[in-house]
Parts: C-alpha cells; sequence; structure tokens
C-alpha cells in the first residue's frame, strides 16, 4: 500500500483549526512536528522523568495528512477516488478560507510519495523476545522455543501505547512483585498500561488486581494481554481515571483492601500518588514505585515517608531507582 503525504507548513496556533477543517474534506490523522515544549499531563504518561533540552519553540508547525494511493495511481479521500491535483486544490481553497479570519502563516503545501509501510504493525519488527532474570517476555508473533518450554512465559502485546516490559522501571517492578505477592495478594496497578504488571502479579500466584490509567486504550490492551496468557478476566479489573485527584476513582479502588500497591510512573506524579494510596493500603501493605531517574530518588523516599510509610529497599538498575515502603501495622 502506498501513501500521498500531502505537508502543510503553518504555526502552533493554528494547528488545531487547520486538522479540523481538513477533516471536514475527508484528510484524517494528522501527523503534527512542532516544538512545542511538552505539557505536565503529557510528561506524566511517559516513562521519561527528565526531558533533554530541545529547541526553542519558534512557533513553525508542519502538518501532515496521508491519502492512500491505489495501484493505478488514483488517490482514495472518505472511499472515494480523486488525484493529486483535486486534493491540493481542496486543501489551498479551504487554507485560504480559513486566512480570512485567522493567522495561518505560510500555509505553503508540498507533496511525497511514500514507503510501502504498514503503519499499525510496522513497529512490530523492533520488538522481540527477551528475558527478565527468568522470565521470558515474547510477543504473540514469535514463537517459544523447545528449550523455553519449561520457563515461566509472559505473553504481551504491547500494541502503539505502551511498554513492553523492556524498560529498566518496569523489570524493577516485578523483580519486587515476584519477591512480595503471595496466594491471598490483592493488588493495585496504578497506570497499569499494557496491564504487564498485574498480569505477572497473577501468574505469580496473586489473588485479584486492580488497575487503573488515564488512557481508555489500556481496558483493551490489558484484555488482550490477559487472553493471551490464558488469565480469567475476572481476576483483573480496570478503571479509567485519575486516582490522585478523582474521589469517584479512589471510591471505585476502595479504601484499607490492598497488599499491595505498585506504581511505575513518574518521581512528581508519585510524590502526589503516595499520601492518596495510604488509604488504599492495608495495614502492613506493600508500595512498590519505580518510574525514578537517580536524582529524584530522595525526592521520592521522601515523600513515602512523610506518608508516615516505612522505607523498606530501595533498588537500581543503570539511571533508574526503585523504592519500596510498606504501610505500618
Amino acid at each position: 500500500m502506498k501513501w500521498k503525504k500531502f505537508r502543510i507548513k503553518t504555526i502552533t496556533d493554528a494547528e488545531d483549526i487547520i486538522i479540523s477543517t481538513l477533516y471536514d474534506i475527508g484528510l484524517e490523522g494528522a501527523q503534527i512536528e512542532d516544538k512545542v515544549p511538552l505539557t505536565a499531563a503529557e510528561k506524566e504518561q511517559m516513562f521519561v522523568d527528565i526531558l533533554p533540552d530541545g529547541p526553542e519553540d519558534d512557533g513553525i508547525a508542519w502538518l501532515s495528512f496521508f491519502v492512500e494511493e491505489t495501484e493505478d495511481g488514483h488517490l482514495l479521500v472518505d472511499g472515494e477516488e480523486t488525484d493529486e491535483e483535486s486534493v491540493m486544490e481542496n486543501v489551498r481553497s479551504k487554507l485560504e478560507e480559513l486566512r480570512v479570519f485567522c493567522d495561518i502563516g505560510e500555509g505553503s503545501i508540498s507533496v511525497d510519495e511514500t514507503e510501502d509501510i504498514d503503519w499499525i504493525n510496522n513497529w512490530k519488527q523492533y520488538f522481540h523476545q527477551f528475558y527478565i532474570d527468568d522470565l521470558l517476555v515474547i510477543p504473540s508473533w514469535e514463537e517459544v522455543e523447545e528449550t523455553d518450554k519449561d520457563k515461566l512465559v509472559l505473553h504481551i502485546d504491547p500494541g502503539t501505547a505502551f511498554g513492553t516490559g523492556m524498560h529498566e522501571t518496569t523489570q524493577l517492578c516485578i523483580r519486587q512483585l515476584k519477591k512480595f505477592v503471595t496466594p491471598e495478594t490483592v493488588l493495585l496497578d496504578v497506570g497499569t498500561g499494557s496491564g504487564i504488571l498485574g498480569i505477572l502479579a497473577l501468574m505469580f500466584g496473586a489473588r485479584s488486581v486492580v488497575g487503573t490509567d488515564l488512557d481508555p486504550c489500556a481496558v483493551e490492551a490489558v484484555r488482550e494481554n490477559l487472553e493471551s496468557n490464558h488469565i480469567d478476566p475476572e481476576k483483573f479489573e480496570m478503571l479509567i481515571g485519575n486516582i490522585i485527584t478523582e474521589k469517584e476513582v479512589q471510591d471505585r479502588v476502595g479504601y484499607g483492601c490492598y497488599d499491595i500497591v505498585a506504581a511505575n510512573i513518574l518521581a512528581d506524579v508519585l510524590v502526589n500518588l503516595t499520601p492518596v494510596i495510604c488509604s488504599q493500603l492495608k495495614p502492613g501493605g506493600i508500595y512498590i514505585t519505580s518510574g525514578i531517574i537517580d536524582d529524584k530518588e530522595t525526592t521520592v523516599v521522601d515523600a513515602v515517608k512523610a506518608a508516615g510509610l516505612e522505607l523498606l529497599e530501595v533498588n537500581y538498575q543503570g539511571e533508574w531507582v526503585g523504592v519500596t515502603a510498606r504501610k505500618p501495622v
């Protein structure tokens, strides 16, 4: 499958209105390139604690729209055949209409033909099976070798939105779960993503898991990964929302009912999360955290102690830190 790429040079303030306007003529799924710094909310959903310095925001944005090209050279927009000239004419017309009442910057358009790429599945070439100690993590499109069939195997398909377990912070959490999970464990996984921590807790013998995440895509990701590992979905309940700020989410999660709370998220988020999850933990419950870059270790340790938790362990992998604590009995 080949695609025509229509690339528009504009300004960041006009991104949303141009995307919305061109959506009306059948151009969907814009790729945005700009130098706008990430917001605090965007950083919360990433594994990166300290971002490298980027170029200064110059207000310029590039919007790219991809249109499918048929074998005979026609373009498909909204399921209808058209051609490059017609698409260009429609885009120019819409941009000129916008220019009458708002600044869209240069508003120039260029066209390129892209490679024949399966945009949804191309990322899979970068994810292959690997070990975390004696645990084999493997995607669905690879086979378990005969020599590995007696190992503990986690089948995980992260999709395009969530992690795979390759990150050091996830591995720090996994090792602590393996140490503390018992057959009676009820786990709360905050920021569950692909469900890897909750699913492994169940594989280690936990009784049940509740996961929370900000991204609704986590529901389907967890469902698929439970199915891949032949785990009863009744054992893993997913809730979407912010447990730090939303009382409704806190109430649905429940109070004083978790043997372990796991949170593999950013250090600054852990500072705000820690006093909240104290209410969710049982007396004697274990709090397992990571997502902490090394120079934020003291920040998280201080937050744990300030919340009245007993510091049990601080573990390291590369430049990342895991902090484990216990709620007093």
